[in-house]
């Protein structure tokens, strides 16, 4: 098949951790041809969607992950598959993407599904499970947060299209800076914030689950740094062997059918304790740690879903 990956520069990936990575090394490897281009190289052009990129090959060399061709132009309606897995944050440039990907639909399999990567962004699907996760708030109004902190008293303060762990904050009960973070973060998007009830489990780590096609392939654990409430990788969390447990099971059935409904191929839920606090479906990464520790070939299972769709 011919696939081409919407992402970040590929010659910045760390090629023992990237997922993108993997998955096109797992797909080169089932013989398919790959192209790379960056989102900011997307177009419409006259009823097409375009990109300006390279065709690639991927090698497992640090500092050198891939030989890319003579930058050209193609048409996208001519590719079998496209990835979609540039990093967030999830702005209007994301969101443009995914509408201009999801004009592909009659000739082009797009990866995760755009239409419902635009309506299912991370922190806002969770909330059709509410019994699933703990108490959680979406606002921009002040009064409506500082109302769920006396009623919460020690809770998580984060963007709602953020990533990576940048700017979450934990404010305990004693805590004075809520209407300083608040006018922080208003003070430079539009965007509203979302609480959550802080889950002293997440000492113990936050667990990352990977679900290929709406089933549990398996978990690791993201322990946080002394010191840090944070346990996402890109800020210092370090990645442990774990067993799914049996809530991580029940969670995955409930939450399974309609991501494989959906389109949603690849994705990561994020587990603290009992509770399930956010559904990644933009740009889940896991992958290589959990091929390490469990030794599976995840991205095996990701490209035989894709094949099987595609026929």
């Amino acid at each position: 098949m011919k696939i081409a990956f919407q992402m970040d520069p590929i010659g910045d990936v760390d090629i023992d951790a990237d997922s993108s990575f993997r998955l096109a090394e797992e797909a080169q490897a089932r013989g398919h041809e790959l192209f790379f281009y960056g989102p900011d190289r997307l177009a419409y052009q006259e009823g097409r969607i375009t990109a300006r990129g390279q065709d690639m090959t991927v090698q497992r060399i640090a500092g050198n992950p891939a030989i890319l061709g003579a930058p050209r132009e193609v048409d996208l309606a001519e590719f079998d598959v496209v990835w979609l897995r540039q990093d967030p944050p999830f702005d209007m440039h994301y969101i443009t993407s995914t509408h201009l990907l999801d004009r592909l639909k009659a000739t082009t399999m797009v990866v995760n599904d755009p239409f419902w990567v635009r309506n299912y962004p991370e922190k806002l699907l969770v909330l059709d499970f509410p019994d699933l996760t703990p108490p959680t708030t979406v606002a921009r109004d002040l009064d409506t947060i500082k109302a769920f902190k006396a009623k919460h008293g020690d809770i998580i303060l984060k963007p709602l299209y953020g990533n990576g762990g940048a700017g979450v904050f934990r404010l305990d009960a004693n805590d004075r800076n809520l209407t300083s973070l608040h006018e922080l973060f208003t003070g430079f998007s539009r965007e509203p914030l979302i609480v959550q009830k802080f889950l002293p489990d997440v000492s113990n780590g936050d667990k990352r689950v990977i679900l290929v096609d709406g089933d549990a392939t398996g978990a690791i654990n993201r322990v946080p740094a002394a010191g840090e409430t944070r346990s996402n990788m890109h800020v210092g969390g370090r990645p442990e062997k774990i067993a799914l447990s049996e809530r991580d099971r029940e969670i995955c059935a409930r939450i399974g059918p309609l991501l494989r409904e959906k389109g949603q191929i690849f994705v990561g839920i994020d587990v603290i304790g009992d509770y399930l606090t956010e559904i990644n479906v933009t740009s889940p990464t896991g992958i290589q740690e959990l091929e390490r520790f469990d030794g599976i070939n995840v991205a095996e299972k990701i490209w035989q879903a894709i094949e099987a769709k595609r026929g």
